[in-house]
Formats: C-alpha cells, sequence, structure tokens
C-alpha cells in the first residue's frame, strides 16, 4: 500500500495528527507509524492503538501486514 494512502486516511482521522511513515521491507506491507495528535490526550495506550487501527481498519485486513505504532500527544514530544 502506498504511504500517500496511509497518511491521508489517517489524517481523516486525525486531522491534527503529524505522521511520519517508515517502509521497514520496503513491500509496502510492513510500516512503522510516529503520530503526534492531541487526540491522544487522556487515551491510554490501547485506546490510541484502537484509534489508528479503526482508522485502517480495511487496510489492516488485507495491504498492510504489520504495523508498528509510536502514539503521542504534543506535550509528549
Amino acid at each position: 500500500m502506498e504511504k500517500e494512502a496511509i497518511v491521508a486516511k489517517l489524517v481523516a482521522a486525525l486531522p491534527d495528527a503529524v505522521i511520519e511513515l517508515q517502509d521497514l521491507t520496503g513491500t509496502k506491507d510492513h510500516w512503522k507509524a510516529s503520530i503526534v495528535s492531541e487526540a491522544f490526550a487522556g487515551k491510554t495506550m490501547v485506546q490510541r492503538h484502537r484509534l489508528v487501527n479503526a482508522a485502517l481498519a480495511e487496510e489492516l485486513k488485507g495491504p498492510i501486514h504489520a504495523l508498528t505504532m509510536d502514539l503521542k500527544t504534543p506535550s509528549e514530544v
């Protein structure tokens, strides 16, 4: 899956997000996402992961095989 398509999905769900994506294998199906968003404020790490997983639900069923996440609020950076 193309990086731009993943970013677009994430920005749609988290409009204020600063997103860094890294293709871990060069095959566009294993990604590392570093995301900073105020939407994560007051949420546990599991809740944060659920927000991102929900935004990419369809993609995680197929074109994305693995997604590693580093999720922070602006004050945690």
